[in-house]
């Protein structure tokens, strides 16, 4: 596999990737369960190490942030460190502070947005044959993508142990590129696990995949769902 490296132009941020986990898992954001999160967060560490994802160091803060509350949380009252034994606060609750500041401003900002979309509709600039309605590509984050990625490579990592090192020099991310954009020149979405049918190895899942974002970050395609959390489609833009 060839060293390449993918570099994000828009990345959201740590405190994004806890409410897309929250809202994924289906959590109380008033009572989040933080060795859960602390496991599930690491796990998208882990698939940013892996593809060698260009990550901003709030991304490992946060990490340290919830270890920390992590092991606090585990330790008895007798033996909490010095400077906490006062302070008798749930250690989650700076975290939950700092969510529900962000997801205001988040939600206000969405709706901003909303309110600009609907401007531009009232003055139509002709009558146009009606076109049907895509979720554009920001409401398919960067994270449901990795979520449906690491999916991936759970359902097949057993089947391709043993393969693994016969494979791994055999695909570069410029063969990848070349095979999605014939698969998708047709005009015809194709659904995300499509791409990794023929995926022999976990090397080669991983070029897939580094391939499919450097083709939606040069805007060659783009990634759609019907509702959160559906089965991710990839549609050619024309």
């Amino acid at each position: 596999m060839q060293e390449y490296k993918v570099k994000l132009e828009v990345f959201e941020g740590p405190l994004d990737l806890l409410l897309y986990l929250i809202k994924r898992d289906e959590i109380d954001i008033y009572d989040i369960p933080i060795e859960h999160i602390t496991t599930q967060y690491l796990s998208f560490m882990d698939a940013f190490k892996m593809m060698d994802l260009d990550v901003a160091g709030e991304f490992i803060l946060m990490a340290a942030t919830l270890v920390y509350i992590k092991s606090r949380s585990l330790l008895p009252a007798a033996v909490q460190p010095p400077e906490e034994e006062m302070d008798e606060e749930d250690p989650r609750w700076e975290l939950v502070r700092q969510l529900l500041e962000y997801k205001k401003f988040k939600e206000a900002a969405a709706h901003l947005g909303r309110r600009e979309e609907a401007l531009q509709g009232i003055y139509p600039r002709a009558v146009e044959k009606p076109e049907e309605i895509e979720r554009p590509l920001g409401e398919v984050s960067v994270f449901d993508l990795i979520n449906a990625f690491n999916k991936i490579l759970k359902r097949i990592e057993s089947k391709t142990e043993n393969l693994a090192e016969i494979f791994e020099e055999n695909f570069s991310v410029a063969d990848k590129i070349d095979l999605i954009l014939k698969m998708t020149n047709s005009g015809v979405m194709l659904k995300f696990t499509e791409l990794f049918t023929s995926a022999a190895s976990r090397p080669e899942i991983v070029v897939t995949f580094l391939a499919l974002l450097e083709l939606i970050r040069v805007k060659k395609l783009r990634c759609v769902q019907s509702e959160p959390f559906a089965e991710i489609e990839v549609h050619c833009v024309t």
